[in-house]
């Protein structure tokens, strides 16, 4: 699976979020890889309503319909279209009592989990809060285009051991610095199932054939 994070990079902003989702659905259609993408929030239910791949929010905040000026509400994530949500991303970090309550929210509307641990023991502690999927990602990784299957494997290797100590369902991805499609199969030899990618192909010169690199590389 590639999720692909949209971040609030202006090159997956308004028109061009929607560009590069249709991307990401036609590198889906002539793959079969799963490919799903995560844009700002302003933008899910444009792209909800124009391609037919999985599209996530960034974030949702633990919280109630109520008085919550500026938080996100689960079901305002789900009713722009959104399958599901990241959660604990390194730039939008919560404490674990909070990635709890979110995930038992986010099950509850309905909605996708993928909770990013950035080493493995927050991983293994998520993991035992059953989310969907978890994503690693080194902090210090994220953005430089060195991928942590090479720069710190063990990171990899360690959070699928500790993830399976305690969950043998969830989907395991990994992130942090992907940018080619020989770092998506190390991070699968590494017993990933995936990759969480965001600047190495929202910033690519030609998404679309990063994307179809990644999925092709899948199929290794």
């Amino acid at each position: 699976m590639v999720i692909v994070n949209f971040k609030t990079y202006l090159e997956a902003t308004g028109k061009k979020a929607v560009e590069l989702a249709k991307e990401a659905d036609k590198v889906c259609r002539e793959t079969g890889i799963a490919v799903a993408v995560a844009p700002q929030f302003t933008d899910i239910a444009t792209i909800a309503n124009t391609v037919s791949i999985p599209v996530f929010a960034q974030h949702v905040d633990p919280i109630q319909p109520g008085n919550h000026t500026g938080q996100i509400l689960a079901e305002s994530v789900k009713q722009a279209g959104a399958v599901g949500t990241l959660i604990n991303h390194s730039e939008r970090q919560l404490k674990l009592s909070d990635i709890d309550s979110t995930i038992r929210l986010a099950r509850e509307k309905g909605l996708f989990s993928v909770v990013c641990g950035n080493n493995p023991s927050i991983s293994k502690a998520t993991a035992a809060l059953n989310p969907d999927l978890i994503a690693v990602e080194p902090p210090e990784l994220i953005g430089t285009g060195t991928p942590v299957s090479k720069a710190k494997p063990e990171v990899v290797t360690d959070t699928v051991r500790l993830v399976r100590e305690v969950n043998s369902e969830v989907v395991i991805l990994c992130g942090a610095g992907i940018t080619r499609g020989e770092d998506v199969v190390a991070a699968l030899k590494l017993g990933t199932q995936g990759v969480l990618v965001a600047s190495g192909i929202v910033k690519a010169k030609n998404p679309y054939a990063i994307m179809r690199e990644f999925a092709e590389a899948s199929k290794r």
